[in-house]
């Protein structure tokens, strides 16, 4: 999103030059030429041999590798919309450019739409590639039926004179401009990331709110009189406050469905984005300054994707930029009424003036409150590229002290600090789970009559706290694989598993399919007994370590009878039938773990284990602990190419 804010930031300034300092004649003739150029940019397939391994936050690398694969068409692309408009505006004088904004939207949201629902499922991913090349060369022909008319010296015919004068706009304007559109901006990214980090990073999560954000530019730009204060006002104002409701339910745990919390947030940021765009379209200027309006609209969306992206994680500590849209945008309703002098009558606007600060403050009063009631009782508060981190520490002093480390809302894991207790292995990660049952009774651990062996090689993808240490013996190697090295520095700080720990325990930082390729590139299989799959995100879901391919890595670097063990515990999505697929794919068997726990050191827990080790399989101690499945597994077998998330949401 801020490689496409900060794309569009340049269209729309290219646009801006184009329009004020080429007269109208040669505007053309420069933009297709350069259209045309840009041609050889095509086809727009990224080169992922300079990508970021994720052992720092990658925001270069991803800007520099979009930038590479798409930069220059989707700069020319961008422009289109102003300067568009602007030819429109010459060549039909009589006639409002700005209607076709709400046009140029409503193409955006209709292929925004049918991207993960008719062209995603349909056509691999070369192939959209080359597809899109061919609409782009389609694209460009359009534009030179566009131009028509000015290359074809129609205008001369029309009488309309080149880049006629107009009422220039003042600095307050262009100020107003850019605060509306980047707090709107601002707005729709902090909703995507409160919502993305703990259910998933897909297109599913970022198209809803992304989709409405559009539709509140089509609203607002197709006719005036479709922003109206009387309704949009109380609209916000029922959202937001339910949105402050879910946000203090969601700190004490309340188990809130799915599909409401979407509902709550979207409706949430709909409503703000509608004031922001509204109260901004009612102070757009004259058609002669359409390309100066618009160059300041994608200048404040780009302030707001920079803040979100880059400078919040740098200043806060949790995911405060969304409280702060909301409260920015209550503000800026009530300075954009107060100063519209025809809003109010005179008699009501004390009035109205003292309900909007009483609003106002209860609201920073909630929100502040919110936010300080996730800190306080937390002894580590970080924030990264990866989300926010948090380690609790309770009942200090008492055989039940414990440490736990969570991720947003999501527990990462937990150690008991009294002696006896350091060395347990917890939550997630029991004897009974699935972890502990492919590690303690895989045969190179031990036998079927249980005589103990040495010198297993484990891989572990996602540290967390280290908890899967604790199964280490001497002479065993257990290498984990973190994509977040703040997590490591609390694990190593706070958390005592991997140095407590028998095994030599090494830690690699960076993305673990990518790590794991890389290694296998250079050095060969890293010929693991057991490789866990567990790098949850929140609660999100990992999708590229689920796919074929990423099943395909883990078997390079498996034994023969090595087991991969699939951690699926989740709130919001089954992600069973996906792991079973794998098994089916690779030609294994799956087995399914089911832990309840002890919920006192142990967490509820789901696991599924796929191998071909007969010995493992019929081991009788496996066969007791694995739980027989349900249904019969549904034909889901998600790849790089394609993997659609409704199929497993539990709504």
């Amino acid at each position: 999103m801020l490689f496409f804010q900060v794309g569009l930031l340049c269209g729309y300034a290219y646009a801006h030059l184009l329009a004020t300092r080429v007269p109208l004649a040669r505007q053309p003739v420069v933009h297709l030429v350069l259209v045309v150029v840009s041609m050889l940019s095509l086809p727009i397939t990224p080169e992922y041999a300079g990508a970021a391994t994720g052992a720092q936050a990658p925001v270069l690398q991803i800007l520099l590798l979009l930038a590479g694969a798409v930069g220059f068409p989707f700069v020319m692309l961008s422009a289109s919309a102003p300067l568009l408009q602007h030819w429109f505006a010459n060549v039909h004088p009589a006639s409002s450019p700005f209607r076709l904004y709400a046009l140029s939207n409503l193409g955006s949201l209709v292929a925004l739409l049918s991207y993960p629902f008719v062209v995603e499922p349909a056509i691999a991913l070369a192939t959209q590639a080359f597809a899109w090349s061919i609409g782009y060369v389609v694209f460009a022909a359009v534009s030179l039926w566009c131009a028509w008319p000015i290359l074809s010296k129609r205008l001369e015919k029309i009488g309309v004179q080149d880049n006629a004068p107009g009422k220039p706009t003042t600095w307050s304007e262009r100020i107003i401009w850019t605060v509306l559109a980047g707090c709107g901006s601002t707005v729709l990214l902090a909703t995507t990331n409160q919502m993305s980090q703990d259910i998933a990073v897909t297109p599913f999560l970022w198209v809803l709110p992304l989709s409405l954000y559009l539709v509140t530019f089509i609203i607002c730009f197709e006719r005036d009189d479709w922003y109206i204060r009387p309704l949009w006002i109380p609209f916000f104002i029922l959202c937001v406050g339910a949105l402050v409701v879910l946000l203090h339910r969601d700190y004490m745990h309340d188990e809130i469905s799915l599909g409401y919390q979407i509902a709550i947030y979207t409706s949430a940021m709909f409503a703000c984005c509608m004031i922001c765009h509204g109260e901004m379209v009612r102070r757009r200027p004259a058609a002669t300054h359409l390309t100066t309006f618009y160059l300041y609209v994608a200048l404040g969306g780009a302030l707001g994707g920079v803040f979100v992206s880059l400078v919040a994680p740098l200043l806060f500590d949790g995911f405060w930029e969304l409280h702060l849209g909301l409260l920015a945008t209550a503000v800026l309703a009530g300075l954009c009424i107060v100063t519209d002098r025809n809003a109010l009558p005179v008699r009501l606007r004390f009035l109205s003036i003292s309900f909007w600060i009483v609003g106002v403050v209860t609201l920073a009063f909630h929100l502040g409150n919110h936010a300080a009631s996730q800190r306080d009782d937390s002894i580590v508060n970080t924030r990264g590229f990866y989300g926010v981190l948090h380690v609790y520490e309770d009942e200090v002093g008492s055989e039940r002290h414990s440490r736990t480390l969570y991720h947003g809302r999501i527990r990462h894991g937990q150690q008991w600090q009294s002696q006896g207790d350091r060395t347990r292995p917890t939550t997630y990660y029991g004897t009974n789970s699935g972890t502990g049952i492919a590690i303690n009774y895989h045969p190179a651990r031990q036998t079927a009559t249980g005589q103990l062996r040495e010198g297993m090689r484990v891989g572990i993808i996602g540290l967390g706290v280290g908890t899967i240490a604790a199964y280490g013996k001497q002479g065993d190697t257990f290498r984990f694989y973190e994509i977040n090295s703040q997590t490591e520095k609390i694990a190593r700080k706070y958390f005592s598993y991997l140095e407590q720990g028998n095994a030599n325990n090494e830690v690699v930082i960076g993305d673990g399919r990518i790590s794991l390729a890389r290694e296998f590139e250079t050095n060969g299989s890293q010929q693991f007994d057991v490789l866990v799959v567990d790098a949850f995100s929140g609660d999100a879901i990992p999708i590229h370590l689920l796919t074929r391919e990423a099943a395909e890595l883990y078997w390079r670097h498996l034994k023969e009878d090595g087991i991969l063990a699939l951690h699926v515990t989740n709130i919001y999505v089954d992600l069973i039938d996906v792991a079973r697929q794998l098994a089916t794919y690779s030609g294994r068997t799956a087995l399914h773990i089911e832990d309840y726990g002890d919920n006192y050191y142990e967490s509820s827990n789901e696991w599924v284990l796929i191998t071909n080790n007969d010995e493992f399989l019929q081991d009788r101690r496996v066969q007791n602990a694995s739980t027989a499945w349900e249904t019969k597994a549904k034909p889901i077998l998600w790849t790089d190419d394609f993997s659609n998330l409704f199929e497993i949401v539990d709504w």
